[in-house]
């Protein structure tokens, strides 16, 4: 995210003007906009004039235009926020109080103003600007017959592209057809990889399957590339790297993201500390059950004992349309890192937060054991 402006007080009001430049940059800028706030951005409306003839006729006309937020939409496919609310900037062609949606697309500039900057939104526009903690990283994800490809970015993962083969079995006499069948499956994969992964973004590329096929298909890419003369692949194959998972779907990431190899390429990126923070947590919980806990009001008890080491939290607790429920959790991670422990905000858009969703959304490891905390309700 390009920040070209910032007027503001911290735990204050004030404005940031900032330009989205990456799909992870409007998923930063759904998470920061919310109800009550305003956006001001140029914006097309349909208009009616008087035309010569008597008659009326519809116009698209280029407005710069204030809102008064009272919805947002995040579109991944489409790579866009819509943004609903009240005009409040006068104009010839929008009364004041009409409603209208504004659009936000990448290399769209826009005004979010706010009437309190606080420490979670402080802390998303940091990372929005940070390029250090982008984590880059292109993954196939394979079985026989089907592979994904993933790009994951520092706060969300995109599927970019899915690709699916019929292979026949590869005993008795449908042996010639299923070597036929896998020749088309590596052929049509490489086509997906040639188009989706850019080494000039991406730190490295991981093939990741269970059994052999990451090994052959490996073999396959590196074999068509000095064949076809593809430099891309030619001059950046020490960036690929192979890893073991028991599927090709998507909830096998955990996996990628945990291998050794790939977490000493990626490790000082928010996707790999989310991976190795939630791991940690999983641990606690099987091996010392009483020093984990999870759920809005098991976290609030340990949290009052001054027990929480570290909190773990989806950034969708933050978007509740509740104000005071947001306070709540913005209050709550203020409180965490004042009594001296750690805050990790995980993406609801990465494999990790969506593990973490299906918990609540709400963790914590804890300084010491608190036993009795089964006791309460949740």
């Amino acid at each position: 995210m390009k920040i070209v402006r910032r007027e503001f007080v911290p735990n204050g009001p004030g404005s940031v003007k900032m330009v989205p430049e990456e799909a992870d940059d409007l998923w930063m800028a759904y998470n920061l906009i919310a109800e009550g706030d305003s956006v001001l951005a140029v914006t097309v409306r349909k208009v009616l004039r008087q035309a010569a003839s008597g008659g009326r006729e519809a116009e698209r006309v280029k407005l710069k235009l204030e809102i008064k937020v009272e919805v947002v939409e995040y579109d991944k496919e489409g790579s866009v926020l819509r943004i609903r609310g009240k005009n409040t900037l006068e104009n010839e062609h929008v009364k004041i109080g009409a409603f209208h949606t504004i659009e936000i697309d990448l290399h769209r500039p826009f005004v979010l103003r706010k009437d309190v900057w606080d420490s979670v939104t402080l802390g998303l526009l940091h990372q929005a600007s940070d390029p250090v903690a982008s984590a880059d990283l292109a993954v196939i994800l394979m079985q026989e017959g089907l592979a994904h490809i993933f790009l994951v970015g520092k706060s969300m993962t995109t599927t970019r592209s899915r690709i699916e083969v019929s292979i026949p079995r590869k005993h008795g006499p449908a042996v010639a057809g299923y070597e036929s069948a896998l020749k088309k499956f590596f052929e049509n994969v490489l086509q997906a990889f040639l188009k989706h992964v850019d080494f000039k973004v991406v730190r490295c590329a991981v093939i990741a399957s269970p059994g052999f096929t990451k090994d052959q298909f490996h073999r396959h890419l590196l074999l068509e590339a000095e064949r076809r003369q593809l430099r891309a692949i030619i001059e950046n194959k020490s960036k690929i790297l192979l890893v073991h998972t028991t599927s090709g779907f998507k909830h096998s990431l955990r996996e990628v993201l945990d291998a050794p190899n790939v977490m000493n390429l990626i490790k000082d990126t928010k996707a790999a500390l989310e991976v190795q923070v939630l791991k940690d947590f999983f641990s606690m919980l099987s091996n010392d059950p009483e020093r984990a806990c999870y759920g809005p009001k098991h976290v609030e008890v340990a949290h009052e004992r001054m027990a929480v080491q570290t909190l773990l939290i989806t950034d969708e607790l933050f978007r509740n349309a509740d104000v005071p429920t947001r306070k709540k959790y913005v209050n709550l991670v203020n409180s965490v890192k004042g009594s001296g422990g750690s805050v990790h905000i995980f993406s609801s858009m990465h494999v990790s937060g969506e593990q973490l969703a299906q918990l609540t959304g709400i963790a914590a490891i804890l300084r010491f054991p608190l036993p009795d905390l089964e006791d309460i309700e949740m």
